[in-house]
């Protein structure tokens, strides 16, 4: 059981990762600045972002565009920073 919920959630994500924005540098100047959520939101789907920068020049893993230390607290929450998300994969049940 413990892994079919691995897949469903590799495969939401997945999913979800296709929301992620894109923006040229002179559109970021004129945006508004995105916060803690949108961190959090980039900090969870950062492997595909990843991925994705190693394959397109126009695709990066973080927001330029950002309001500064609620975007990167959030960015490191999602990226599981302090160890929550550590119990995903953990097998010694």
């Amino acid at each position: 059981m413990k892994k079919t919920q691995c897949w469903l959630l590799v495969i939401f994500v997945t999913m979800l990762a296709g929301c992620a924005d894109h923006m040229t540098f002179e559109q970021a100047q004129s945006a508004e600045q995105v916060g803690f959520f949108h961190g959090l939101w980039h900090g969870l789907i950062i492997i595909f972002s990843w991925l994705a920068s190693l394959i397109f020049d126009d695709v990066a893993i973080y927001a330029i565009y950002n309001n500064g230390g609620w975007y990167d607290f959030g960015f490191v929450l999602g990226v599981g920073g302090f160890g929550f998300g550590s119990g995903l994969f953990n097998s010694s049940e």
